[in-house]
């Protein structure tokens, strides 16, 4: 074997894994039949596999016999037509916004680009480089904007107490906020908490934000995929473009077009008008040209595709509700079960929250013992994947819950 101290390399520690990767790595390394992944945040059908929609197959196809498209580069800012139809599917066709021509919308690497996108734009241009983001957050959130040079900081949002919102801390801790700062927020279905605030709640946040002069940045990850409506899980957003203030928006069709691996995504820029949306847009084609020139076509006119046909639009939103209805289904499959079992504790919280995950309330040896003697795979914090279950798994899970509840307590 070749002696590896000799590598300008050799200085590097082996990094650790990913800790949501991490979990389908031991996943894959387990060979009991029982196992269940319930780490990875992908759909998954009542049979364990992945899913590709079928309108999401009838627009690759129409794509393919296509002869007259070619593999040319996009421009910088990505496919015209997405971009817009983008645009309108988050903010409304009838948003004031971008009938006034205050919204700069380019194409990113899915969600994970367009935040990193935005962030690297704010700590160019914007003249606050805070930014507050839930505590939790997805994990991935405070490596982002670290990364692109902003600091980073957390107002409350979760109660382990109650499984629910701390939505008194979470007013106090933006209340405290130095003006102008950025604040990241989670237009639907919190990860990892699966904890929403309520329409109420969104309107005393935006008029507290408002007064402070906070920058509103929404990661939307999930419209539609919530609660199966697509105006209902961008409400939060659009009470943020009504009024007239400015905002960032980062949005990912790879949970509601189930179009994971050909990373789609969006950022939009909300502006007070026309002339500095323009200006915005050419600061972003800067960031993005030395980044990675230009975005992939495949995934983006896939999207563009079916939104700008009526009938296949119509056809994706059956879809897309068939697959909330299912990932509701299993949530109150799982309910039951805990109360069939009588499992201590109340469990209500499992029904209450929205979206793919659901944070349970396990610790992490509870979870180390789930893992252990019952092969079930998660995050060390309790977060489940909704997606991840089945009706022939949702007993095996309880039994699991109840025993980490039981006997490793």
């Amino acid at each position: 074997m070749a002696d590896s101290s000799n590598s300008v390399f050799a200085h590097l520690v082996r990094a650790p894994e990913d800790p949501i990767l991490g979990v389908t790595v031991s996943y894959n390394k387990d060979t009991s039949p029982l196992k269940v992944n319930l780490g990875v945040g992908a759909y998954r059908t009542e049979e364990g596999k992945p899913l590709v929609l079928n309108v999401v197959r009838q627009a690759e196809q129409m794509l393919v016999n296509d002869t007259s498209r070619v593999k040319e580069y996009l421009s910088i800012t990505g496919l015209a037509d997405f971009n817009k139809l983008s645009a309108k599917l988050i903010f409304g066709a009838d948003s004031p916004a971008i009938q006034e021509n205050r919204v700069t919308t380019v194409q990113c690497l899915s969600g994970t680009g367009s935040l990193r996108v935005g962030a690297e734009f704010l700590a160019r241009h914007y003249h606050e480089h805070t930014i507050y983001i839930p505590q939790p957050t997805w994990g991935n959130h405070p490596k982002v904007f670290t990364l692109a040079g902003l600091s980073v900081k957390y107002y409350r949002y979760y109660d382990p107490t109650t499984r629910g919102l701390d939505f008194q801390g979470l007013l106090d801790d933006l209340a405290a906020a130095p003006a102008g700062a950025i604040v990241l927020l989670h237009a639907c279905a919190h990860n990892p908490t699966g904890v929403d605030p309520t329409v109420d709640q969104w309107e005393n946040i935006r008029q507290l934000m408002r007064s402070k002069g906070l920058l509103p940045f929404f990661d939307s990850a999930y419209q539609g995929f919530a609660s199966g409506n697509l105006d209902a899980d961008a409400q939060s957003v659009r009470m943020f473009v009504v009024d007239g203030g400015e905002c960032l928006a980062a949005q990912s069709y790879a949970k509601n077009m189930g179009l994971y691996g050909e990373r789609v995504g969006a950022l939009s820029i909300v502006c007070k008008d026309a002339d500095v949306a323009s200006r915005v847009e050419s600061q972003l084609k800067l960031v993005i040209r030395p980044m990675y020139s230009n975005p992939p076509i495949h995934g983006a006119s896939i999207v563009a595709t079916i939104l700008k046909d009526r009938q296949m639009y119509n056809e994706w939103t059956v879809e897309l509700k068939a697959m909330a209805d299912r990932i509701i289904s299993m949530r109150q499959q799982l309910f039951d079960a805990m109360q069939a079992r009588g499992t201590p504790g109340d469990w209500s919280h499992i029904i209450k929250q929205i979206g793919m995950f659901t944070f349970t309330g396990l610790n992490a040896e509870q979870v180390s013992f789930m893992t252990r003697e019952y092969h079930i795979y998660m995050t060390s914090d309790g977060r489940i994947s909704m997606a991840g279950l089945s009706s022939r798994t949702v007993p095996h899970l309880a039994d699991a819950m109840h025993a980490a509840v039981t006997k490793a307590a």
